[in-house]
């Protein structure tokens, strides 16, 4: 069997971390290949190593005393050897660093030497072969990432190898000009190392224990989800669930590997599974888990014959193509049509310049804004096994004061998804909460 881990950047925080991870990989012999992100935060207050690496760009740039700025990323990484006990030298890892920071004045390369740096220290550690991502990671020269070369060029690279440790979060146009990935990074390039190394399973090690069924801050102690399909994982993702997000995990769900979360602090505990639907068991349970953002605003059109009128909606999603805004949902009937958007894109005036532009393209009787809007959603594939599932859903946000101002189903019956005013969310998720997973 062969496991990929990635460990993200609170499991790599300091020396005893560090020496956390190496006994958590050593402690399975199918642990082959490990990816690392830059050391996160110790504590509350203080800061990313990424972080760092910014602010000494940002010197560089502004012609501020670089050498300091970067003498705390030094510190943080010379700290670290020496709380693990390596004779390597760090220093002149770091002094080649710096030089190269300094003749490449990049933000992008900058950024990457945090992954460089604990690479390579988590290579000395585990006595393995550091393989740059720089090396093996390939993007088209538009920012795409190549995803076929990619994963040649990584499969050739552990070929081999019983064991290595790879560099996250970056790779290299073909003219070897690093570039970093922009959302999820390191979990991007946990998932191109498994999809190269044919992993049985991809392990991403973080600082929870899996996915929860809601929010812990609104609910205390809510239940573990032992499992979800790809899909469930996509909708909790999408609507703030932040464990893992969805679109960086895509190499693995293309090829059906299964993931599992686990807490580096807790190794023991069970984690999540992420499997593909034909992996995926149903549970038993109505509802997998419950997410939701607030801050929406909705656009409410009416206008009488709507249906029998040709192109409406074409007018109005040009309109906002105009102004280069997406919309999240659009529940319509038959003379009505609303699209809830995210407010940030609607800032600056945008709003009633879009709302002006909509009354001249199609004339509607009325067009109302309601704003300050928060979406929920119930998420489950045991929500299209169960009779009654959305007579309990809203009889459970009835029960609880809460007027809802918006509805919308996806005909695969995976979700549903509630608009309520955003003071009311809170109390929203705690009664949905209470009705399918008790107190």
């Amino acid at each position: 069997m062969i496991k990929v881990c990635k460990f993200g950047g609170t499991s790599m925080s300091d020396g005893m971390n560090f020496r956390r991870v190496a006994e958590i990989v050593n402690g399975d012999p199918d642990r082959r290949f490990v990816v690392v992100s830059a050391p996160g935060k110790r504590f509350g207050n203080d800061n990313k190593v990424t972080d760092l690496l910014y602010d000494a760009h940002t010197a560089l740039e502004e012609g501020g005393n670089f050498h300091s700025a970067f003498t705390k990323v030094r510190d943080r990484f010379i700290g670290i050897a020496r709380e693990i006990g390596l004779t390597f030298d760090i220093g002149a890892v770091l002094d080649e660093c710096e030089r190269e920071i300094e003749a490449e004045r990049d933000r992008d390369f900058t950024a990457s030497r945090g992954e460089y740096l604990s690479a390579r220290v988590m290579a000395e550690l585990l006595k393995a072969p550091f393989i740059d991502a720089r090396d093996t990671v390939r993007f088209f020269e538009d920012g795409r990432l190549d995803a076929e070369k990619t994963f040649a060029l990584v499969k050739d690279a552990l070929k081999g190898k019983k064991r290595a440790v790879v560099s996250g979060f970056y790779g290299a146009y073909p003219n070897g000009k690093i570039k970093t990935f922009s959302r999820g990074g390191s979990d991007v390039s946990g998932a191109i190392v498994a999809r190269a190394a044919g992993a049985d399973l991809y392990e991403n090690w973080t600082d929870v224990s899996g996915f929860l069924a809601c929010d812990p801050r609104i609910v205390d102690n809510p239940a573990r989800i032992p499992a979800l399909s790809y899909q469930e994982l996509r909708e909790l993702s999408y609507m703030g669930a932040n464990v893992l997000h969805s679109e960086s995990i895509f190499p693995v769900r293309e090829a059906n590997i299964p993931i599992r979360i686990k807490n580096t602090f807790r190794p023991e505990d069970e984690g999540t599974d992420i499997l593909p639907v034909e992996k995926y068991r149903f549970t038993g349970k109505t509802v997998t888990g419950i997410a939701g953002r607030r801050h929406f605003t909705v656009i409410y059109l009416e206008k009488s014959l709507m249906n029998a009128e040709i192109g409406f909606t074409h007018r109005v999603l040009s309109v906002l193509l105009k102004y280069n805004v997406s919309f999240e949902h659009m529940p319509s009937g038959i003379d009505t049509m609303s699209f809830i958007i995210d407010s940030s894109l609607l800032g600056g005036g945008i709003l009633d310049r879009l709302c002006a532009d909509i009354k001249e393209a199609v004339h509607p009787d009325h067009l109302r804004v309601f704003d300050d809007i928060a979406l929920l959603a119930v998420v489950g594939h045991g929500m299209s096994r169960n009779v009654g599932t959305s007579a309990r859903l809203f009889s459970a946000i009835a029960a609880s004061g809460v007027n809802v101002r918006m509805i919308d189903q996806g005909s695969s019956e995976l979700n549903i998804i509630v608009g309520v005013d955003s003071e009311d969310y809170e109390r929203t998720v705690r009664a949905v909460y209470r009705e399918f997973f008790g107190e």
